[in-house]
């Protein structure tokens, strides 16, 4: 095993405790009081910057060189990781609406999205790793 494997198998270990605990959270959604909710939003966003990363440093492990994040998913899409291209810039792009939760329509839109579009795709890439981990 080369050292850029073990780099992005080390990083998915994170990725998987991120991922984890943000599923948990999406699966206690209804009891969840507002603070809850708030720490979902949180866990969204180190798990998506860990979901990211970690497909990078998959990437370079196939020889694949990306600096950024947006450079990062496309190549993710290209190569056919990620299903959907749209979503995960679209992720990429919300990630700093987020953290501006204290805006109800904000909050209430990030909710939704992290359920409705963003988890799923989430539960995609985490299949992936783990079926080539």
């Amino acid at each position: 095993m080369n050292q850029k494997e073990i780099r992005w198998k080390q990083r998915f270990e994170n990725f998987e405790k991120a991922f984890l605990q943000l599923s948990d959270a999406i699966n206690k959604f209804e009891s969840l009081d507002d603070l809850s909710k708030e720490g979902l939003i949180q866990r969204f966003e180190y798990t998506f910057e860990l979901a990211w990363k970690t497909l990078k440093d998959y990437l370079e492990s196939e020889g694949i060189i990306t600096l950024f994040p947006r450079e990062t998913l496309k190549q993710g899409f290209k190569v056919e990781i990620l299903n959907n291209g749209e979503t995960w810039i679209d992720m990429l792009e919300k990630r700093n609406l987020l953290a501006h939760t204290y805006d109800q329509t904000n909050f209430d839109l990030a909710l939704k999205s992290i359920q409705e579009s963003y988890f799923p795709e989430l539960i995609k890439l985490y299949e992936f790793f783990r079926s080539n981990k």
